[in-house]
């Protein structure tokens, strides 16, 4: 028989970190006596990162005596102490290769119910001074699990732990981890786990991520259960080939189209629609060349590419391209790149986008008019006026191929020769109300492009008509939004710089997003360490090559990843986590 054996709480602290201050509830420490368990935590206990911990399916972990022992043995320490491992209930029994998700125990008063298995974190690591514990706890199958209080009641040390149901499909909690963070998975397994009523949604979600990949792209790289974007195909080519302007085009009065070639006339290999191409502009003799990227905005089987420039105000790039840039001129790009790409399938498609954000959507819309004339779509866009709206006629053409197309065509300030019903169809901005107001099937799928506020309130209406956040997807070129759980706000973000202090004499590593190109310091020892003393907003959570937060797209060079990661990235991917450069790099960042 199972028992408890002892109850673990804590409440959220500020404690100091590699120069930062991480709020965290990962201090746990024995109680004696009851202690009630409650919809979403234990009386005394609380999290400090609620993203990430805690809610009603993450109300209590559990780890047990025996991974103690393990541990005690592996990392040779003797100074374990129940609630080391951040759990509220240390208990005798339950092996992770035992214990199933969806199964059902009573302690004391309470009814408790498996849901998932313990997210890598690296809290655990601080807590217990091992930065590798969160890739240790997933390759020694030792995770840990969560569970959801069904019936609240009072708990106590001591007290015998009964199953009381049996949760469907057998999945041990084991099973389950390995499944979603180790390479060679079971398509069938992951099915069944999702026929487990009780596994938490976050888990459901990354398990139809992988599934989708397992249906529609058996041989993809990439985790899109833990990262969607770093799913991508491998590119076409590696680092930057030349490409020659073969047209230019005026779309709108801010906006220029490039046609790209092959110099020798040889048809480019096929981009998915919704990929980007990066170039390297070489604005200044005295200067290394600028990295921008731009959305493919032509058909995705054309031979040639063509990207679609704004003219920014106060952008070196943008104003270099349309002012110097001319037929003829080579150009070095990357391959085409990006999982912002309109997904297989006959679901309702709502393409959605401001400004130049159309340039991905368009392609798109090329793809269903080429291919999937029968698919519903929606085609929403918001302009200033006629004059800063492009592929206008172009949008028109494509959207009178597809039967079932609905558009609406937003101009916040129309000029005296915008007809309402021949150029527009509503005055004002794209927003909730109209979106409130279409009928939008809850299966459709979403893919919004524009500005981040925009993406941001257009995302927020989408929900609200009942589309699953799973099904809307975004695309930002600026440098992304930064992910460091539990890490304090520190006051205003800093524009991207070198770092201080000495520079190193390392290979130069580029930061294509943030605009920085600095050389390697060994002294970091990852790229993310020297990332974030840039202050390149970065994206992470366990730091030691496990969960792919922090997986980056690498446009140029090589890195060798120390510790070798749980798992391999994609084909022209790094975690950069646990990556250092052998040679000169290009990040996506």
């Amino acid at each position: 028989m199972a028992r408890l054996i002892s109850v673990n709480v804590g409440l959220p602290k500020d404690v100091r970190w590699q120069g930062r201050t991480v709020h965290t509830g990962i201090w746990k420490h024995p109680v004696t006596g009851p202690c009630t368990a409650r919809r979403l935590n234990l009386d005394g206990d609380g999290q400090g990162d609620l993203g990430g911990h805690g809610g009603e399916m993450r109300a209590v972990m559990v780890y047990q005596l025996d991974s103690y022992r393990h541990w005690q043995q592996v990392l040779g320490r003797d100074d374990l102490t129940h609630g080391g491992f951040g759990e509220n209930f240390t208990v005798d029994g339950l092996p992770d290769d035992e214990v199933c998700i969806g199964d059902r125990y009573r302690i004391g008063e309470a009814v408790f119910e498996v849901t998932q298995p313990r997210v890598t974190c690296y809290r655990v690591g601080l807590r217990l001074d091992e930065p590798r514990m969160p890739a240790l706890l997933v390759t020694h199958r030792r995770p840990g699990f969560y569970l959801r209080v069904l019936t609240e009641g009072a708990v106590e040390a001591g007290q015998e732990i009964v199953k009381i149901a049996e949760g469907p499909e057998r999945m041990t909690v084991a099973e389950a981890d390995g499944l979603l963070y180790l390479p060679d998975r079971s398509r069938e397994r992951i099915a069944a786990a999702l026929r487990i009523p009780a596994l938490s949604p976050g888990w459901q979600g990354s398990f139809r991520a992988l599934l989708r990949q397992a249906d529609t792209a058996p041989d993809g790289a990439g985790n899109p259960g833990l990262n969607p974007d770093g799913a991508d195909p491998r590119p076409a080519w590696d680092g930057f080939r030349p490409l020659t302007v073969a047209a230019t085009a005026i779309e709108s009065r801010s906006t220029l189209s490039l046609w790209l070639a092959d110099p020798d006339r040889a048809p480019l290999p096929a981009a998915g629609p919704g990929q980007y191409l990066t170039v390297k502009l070489a604005t200044d003799t005295d200067r290394p060349a600028l990295l921008r990227s731009y959305s493919l905005s032509g058909p995705p089987g054309a031979q040639r590419y063509r990207i679609s420039v704004k003219r920014e105000s106060h952008g070196v790039a943008s104003a270099w391209i349309h002012r110097s840039l001319r037929i003829g001129d080579t150009l070095p790009t990357a391959a085409p790149r990006g999982a912002f790409t309109l997904a297989a399938g006959d679901a309702p498609v709502v393409l959605a986008s401001a400004g130049v954000g159309v340039t991905p959507v368009l392609a798109m819309l090329h793809a269903l008019a080429d291919g999937r004339p029968t698919r519903e779509v929606w085609w929403l866009h918001g302009a200033r006026d006629g004059a800063e709206h492009p592929f206008a006629a172009e949008a028109r053409h494509l959207l009178q191929r597809l039967p079932r197309s609905h558009t609406r065509i937003c101009y916040s300030r129309p000029r005296p020769q915008d007809h309402r019903g021949t150029h527009y169809t509503d005055r004002g901005r794209l927003g909730a109300e109209l979106v409130a107001g279409l009928g939008l099937p809850a299966d459709a799928d979403a893919y919004l492009c524009g500005p981040a506020a925009f993406m941001a309130d257009l995302g927020t209406a989408l929900t609200a008509v009942g589309l699953a956040p799973e099904r809307i997807h975004t695309e930002l070129f600026a440098p992304g939004t930064a992910l460091t759980p539990g890490i304090a706000a520190t006051g205003e973000a800093r524009t991207p710089h070198p770092p201080d202090g000495t520079p190193g004499d390392g290979p130069a590593v580029a930061f294509t997003r943030s605009g920085i190109t600095v050389p390697w310091n060994p002294a970091y020892g990852t790229l993310l360490e020297l990332a974030e003393a840039c202050d390149v907003a970065v994206r992470w959570s366990c730091r030691t090559g496990v969960c792919r937060t922090c997986e980056t797209r690498l446009l140029e060079g090589a890195v060798t990843h120390r510790p070798e990661p749980v798992e391999a990235p994609a084909p022209g991917n790094a975690l950069i986590c646990c990556a250092r450069p052998d040679r000169d790099i290009v990040l996506d960042l």
